[in-house]
């Protein structure tokens, strides 16, 4: 039996009565009136508030030489009352300004959050983490590093940010999405990712062009 998907329907089968504006801060809130098909035939009239709040590049830094990954450690308001600590382990990521290409943010991000030079760049997928209220789009990639200088606190103070970076075995951190130690949808993603392509990468160099 074949495991192919496409979609019954795509964009131009929603109709979008109204779009209202909400609130306008760093991020934005909107309100949306549409209709769209049902699956057994007819339409729906739905409203929904969304958080418009930009795209972001996560990405993922690995030494195939010294076969590590380098992770970030820092405060997530979002977590609290969720975890016991908020203080989240997570990819170096940041956020897409106007005009930029997901690799000019991951070396702009990796410089500022972790004191990281990139090597070469190249996708992992990209996603959507909480399409029922957020349109979010997050472009998840790898870059090869070498990470025998990494450590200490980044981030910038303008941004209120305290960035502790962390250099770990690539199978130690592969263990940590196992014993369910982190809770950063990007970073288990990736170490997945990463786990599956393990042998290819470990044969790459950060010189190396992909």
């Amino acid at each position: 039996m074949s495991t192919a998907w496409s979609p019954v329907f795509d964009e131009r089968d929603v109709r979008l009565e109204q779009d209202e504006p909400l609130y306008n801060g760093f991020f934005r809130l909107h309100r949306l009136t549409l209709s769209h098909p049902r699956f057994e035939g007819g339409r729906v009239r739905i409203q929904r508030e969304i958080l418009d709040r930009g795209d972001a590049v996560c990405v993922l830094l690995y030494d195939p030489v010294a076969d590590t990954v380098v992770l970030v450690e820092q405060f997530r308001a979002g977590a609290l009352g969720k975890l016991d600590s908020p203080w989240l382990l997570e990819l170096v990521a940041g956020m897409v300004e106007e005009g930029e290409s997901a690799e000019a943010v991951a070396r702009r991000e990796s410089v500022e959050e972790a004191g990281i030079e990139l090597g070469p760049v190249f996708p992992i997928t990209g996603y959507l983490p909480s399409p029922g209220g957020c349109d979010e789009w997050i472009d998840l990639v790898c870059a090869l590093i070498d990470s025998s200088g990494a450590g200490g606190v980044h981030g910038l103070d303008s941004e209120g940010e305290d960035i502790k970076v962390h250099v770990i075995d690539a199978a130690d951190a592969f263990a940590l999405v196992r014993d369910h130690k982190l809770s950063n949808a990007a970073a288990i993603i990736a170490l997945q990712w990463l786990e599956l392509n393990h042998g290819r990468l470990q044969t790459m160099r950060v010189s190396d062009e992909t």
